[in-house]
């Protein structure tokens, strides 16, 4: 009986042991089978449930967040592995929302991989080909502050489908290369953008919209939603003239002269390949505007000018600052520029130093700020649309050209010459045939301070008044300014042009006798350096550093002692020639001159030698 009861208990107490054993294994399996594991939480590098982890690497380092700074677009290295000793599944996204006037995606580059979908993507076990994957994030903070972006990772089996968890966002395609109007808006956050059904604008107070062409740094705009052209204005005022003698109607006017001259002095003239990158019978509306100021209505087009060259109207620069105060909007740079929108048939609206708008008299001579329309099939080729690596156009993104000759290059590109805190230039024109010249980006500067001093007893600028006895003297000579070697790559003597513009006259008057400009004006001096004249490419400010001096033109009033000059804030005014201010010299350079190196941007400028 005993022997019995053995058995039984023995068979009962197997029974149960192989039950648990059975359980334990299924247990596992399913364990196994059906986790996913997600790294949300701050610092949180690698979590381990199972068998199965994962590691992610941001910019070579172990890392869960991406941290930009304020107005800033940056990229970053993504690489995501599986250290598994099995195949497995991986899915990758960012958590939570982002921060106002910010976007985060993804950019396709040689080298990187397919961002997977919701389902996840399967990695090769570690150690073997395709056991990770490389990504390129980019974030874009159109934001006056930092902002995180905390990433999210899951793994599973690689038979098994993943899922996003609740907060858990997909990564969408940041296009940087392709038209330039699909590429500028698919890099603004949608914050930024605002569409009235005619054209998608771009807004705000730090939206990435820079775009270098011609060697001018722009602003787009806004997307024609039709026919995909691209508006731009430049960044900073180019020169400053007179709008007119008595009239607020832009044909016709001088302004309108001016941008769409195509001789070597002219706006359009200067601009490269303008037949190939802009369309030249753009329709601008000027259309005559007395409404409240903050009103943001399109015009009804009442009254159309069809040229290359324009300015935006009132309506383009509300629309900049859409919902958010004139002050915030981003074409508020802290000069002065006249709109193409009459207040009535003698007075215009400018846009002045703190954005707010205003109307003025058509005779004075506040900054311009052109505009174009870029072709639709307009390529970007490189850049990211920050100010510090603005978009490249495709036909404008020149490389390698070292032995090149200067006199080949264009309108506002940057040079590296002279020294020190000087060591900064502009080509302004080719006015005379294969010289460049060439003027300093800022107004000299002494210790940090910019250099003052006043024009001399005469109108008339000359080798022995004051400030042309410096530049042809202490300035070609010290070595403080400018080296022996620099000094030999100027043309000895050149023309300039001393024609008189008194207010409200047209500024051709500067260089011709007549408006026709049929004869070149007789007032002239010969000296190796000069100063701009009024309304010459490059005559203004072009920096908020620069904005607090006022500088010398070269160009009488034919009115007692005053003489034309830049102002704060860009726009040109009359001074008497007893007054002391800033100086920004101008003169030629060789026509053997040649470019060693740099691409003519700001981050990059020329270098240059003799031939």
């Amino acid at each position: 009986m005993k022997k019995i009861l053995l058995e039984t208990s023995f068979s009962k107490i197997y029974m149960i042991v192989m039950i648990i054993i059975t359980l334990l294994i299924l247990g596992g399996y399913f364990s196994y089978a059906m986790f996913t594991v997600s790294k949300e939480k701050s610092n949180a590098i690698s979590i381990v449930t199972g068998n199965l982890t994962y590691e992610l690497l941001v910019d070579g380092e172990e890392e869960n967040t991406l941290t930009v700074p304020s107005n800033t677009v940056k990229d970053f290295t993504i690489t995501l592995s599986n250290p598994n000793n099995r195949t497995t599944r991986f899915n990758f996204y960012y958590v939570g929302s982002l921060a106002s006037n910010t976007k985060v995606g993804y950019i396709v580059e040689a080298g990187t991989n397919t961002f997977p979908d919701e389902k996840g993507i399967n990695l090769e076990k570690e150690g073997t080909v395709g056991s990770s994957n490389t990504y390129i994030i980019r974030v874009i903070n159109n934001s006056g502050k930092s902002v995180t972006v905390n990433l999210g990772v899951s793994v599973g089996l690689d038979y098994n489908d993943l899922s996003l968890p609740e907060n858990g966002h997909l990564f969408e395609e940041i296009k940087y290369k392709g038209e330039v109007g699909t590429v500028v808006l698919s890099n603004i956050s949608k914050d930024n953008i605002f569409d009235d059904g005619v054209d998608t604008f771009t807004t705000g107070q730090y939206p990435n919209n820079y775009v270098w062409y011609s060697g001018k740094l722009w602003r787009a705009v806004s997307v024609n939603n039709e026919e995909k052209t691209v508006k731009l204005v430049t960044q900073w005022d180019i020169s400053a003239i007179s709008y007119d003698n008595d009239s607020s109607a832009f044909e016709g006017s001088y302004m309108e002269e001016w941008l769409n001259d195509t001789s070597v002095d002219g706006f359009l003239g200067n601009l490269r390949e303008p037949d190939k990158f802009i369309v030249t019978d753009a329709v601008w509306d000027a259309t005559m505007d007395d409404r409240t100021l903050g009103e943001i209505t399109r015009p009804n087009g009442e009254t159309t000018v069809t040229d290359a060259v324009g300015l935006l109207n009132l309506y383009e620069y509300q629309t900049s600052y859409h919902g958010t105060n004139s002050s915030n909007g981003y074409l508020n740079n802290g000069s002065s520029w006249k709109s193409l929108t009459p207040y009535n048939s003698s007075m215009t609206f400018e846009i002045d130093i703190n954005g707010a708008v205003s109307n003025n008299g058509v005779t004075y001579s506040i900054g311009i700020r052109p505009s174009i329309n870029l072709k639709s099939e307009i390529k970007i080729v490189d850049g990211d649309g920050s100010s510090d690596n603005p978009y490249r156009l495709e036909g404008d993104n020149d490389v390698n050209l070292g032995g090149v000759k200067l006199n080949t290059r264009y309108s506002g590109e940057y040079i590296s010459f002279g020294t020190g805190e000087n060591s900064l230039y502009r080509i302004v024109s080719h006015e005379t045939e294969g010289l460049t010249k060439i003027t300093s980006a800022e107004p000299l500067k002494e210790n940090g301070t910019f250099k003052t001093m006043t024009f001399g007893d005469s109108v008339y600028y000359s080798s022995t008044n004051t400030i042309g006895s410096f530049l042809n003297g202490e300035y070609l000579n010290s070595g403080t300014y400018l080296t022996s070697e620099q000094v030999n790559m100027i043309e000895d003597n050149t023309v300039w042009y001393l024609g008189t513009v008194g207010q409200g006259n047209n500024y051709i008057l500067a260089k011709y006798k007549d408006v026709n400009m049929s004869n070149l004006t007789t007032n002239i001096t010969t000296v190796k350096v000069g100063l701009l004249r009024l309304g010459e490419l490059m005559s203004s400010q072009f920096s908020k550093n620069a904005n607090n001096i006022v500088y010398w033109n070269i160009t009488p009033t034919g009115s007692g002692l005053y003489i034309w000059s830049i102002r704060q804030n860009s726009g040109a005014f009359v001074f008497l020639a007893s007054n002391a201010y800033g100086i920004k010299p101008a003169f030629n350079l060789k026509s053997n001159v040649i470019i060693t190196g740099g691409d003519g941007t700001l981050q990059n400028p020329f270098t240059l030698a003799l031939e």
